[in-house]
Order: structure tokens, then sequence, then C-alpha cells
């Protein structure tokens, strides 16, 4: 990295398909311009990095989930996750949206970052707490604690949280 090239980091937590778009959509489109990206994952967020991902959506405690259905947009209320088969049926409707619409899907924009020589650190703490093996996750990723990350952080222009 040159001494006055950009440089960005942030913290990857959540692990379901609509937390996914965010880091990655940013993070792809940040290296596009030139930007050193960092993201490092930790908790669920580590589940972004299995090679076969089944992401899905969670209804519960995501009121601000609207869904276009009929020609309107149907809110999505907490007690309909109590419901079973609503997340299944909230992911399937979600999954077909993104098709229709030609957004990337998250094997795409992985793809796209490691392209773009994204990195992509793996938090060795949450993969020892949680048990997961570096076989199941993808290919050619670092994997380093809460320091590394703190190094790439406090030398960054932007940190972001998600």
């Amino acid at each position: 990295m040159s001494d006055n090239q950009k440089s960005f980091s942030m913290i990857v937590t959540k692990g379901t398909l609509d937390w996914a778009y965010p880091p990655f959509i940013l993070a792809t489109t940040a290296a596009a311009m030139g930007v050193n990206v960092s993201m490092f994952f930790t908790f669920y967020g580590l589940g972004l990095l299995k090679k076969n991902l089944n992401l899905e959506i969670s209804t519960l405690g995501n009121p601000a989930m609207e869904m276009p259905m009929m020609g309107m947009h149907m809110k999505m209320p907490n007690l309909v996750s109590a419901l079973p088969g609503v997340d299944k049926m909230a992911t399937t409707m979600m999954k077909n949206l993104i098709k229709k619409k030609g957004v990337a899907s998250i094997d795409e924009l992985r793809e796209l970052a490691v392209e773009a020589d994204v990195k992509m650190v793996a938090c060795q703490m949450t993969l020892d707490l949680f048990e997961l093996d570096r076989k199941d996750l993808m290919d050619d990723l670092e994997y380093a604690g809460a320091a590394t990350y703190m190094e790439d952080a406090l030398k960054a222009d932007l940190n972001l949280f998600i």
C-alpha cells in the first residue's frame, strides 16, 4: 500500500443473507475505487467465509423489513417469525428478488473481493470458540485475532462495524 492510498477496515459480525450484502458491496466498491480494504470476520460473520454458503434471512428482530408483494410493500411483523417456514419463505422471496433485479449473489461478490485483493481475515478465536474447521472455509484466508484487526483499523482512513 502506498503512503497516500486510502484504506478501509471493517468488522463483519452478521451471517444472514440480508446482512451479507452491505460488507461485500462496500468492500468491492471501495476496492474498485483503489482503496485498500480489510475485512475482519468474527462471530456469526465468520459463516460468510464458508465454502458452501446456504444463507437465509431471519425475520425476527427486523421490524423494518418490507417485501414487495402483489404491487405493494408488506411489512413482516416480529410475531410472524414464530410461524414455521416463514424464514424459509422470506429467504426464497429475497433470493428471487435478487435474481430478478440482477443483483450479484454473495458468492459472486466474494469472488470479486478475492479478485480485487480484499484482505479477508477470519477470527481465530471465533473459529476455536465455535469449533469450526478451516477446511470448511474459503481458501487463502488470513487467520488472526483482534490485535491484527486493531493494527489495520488504527491505520485505516475509515472503519465500520457491520
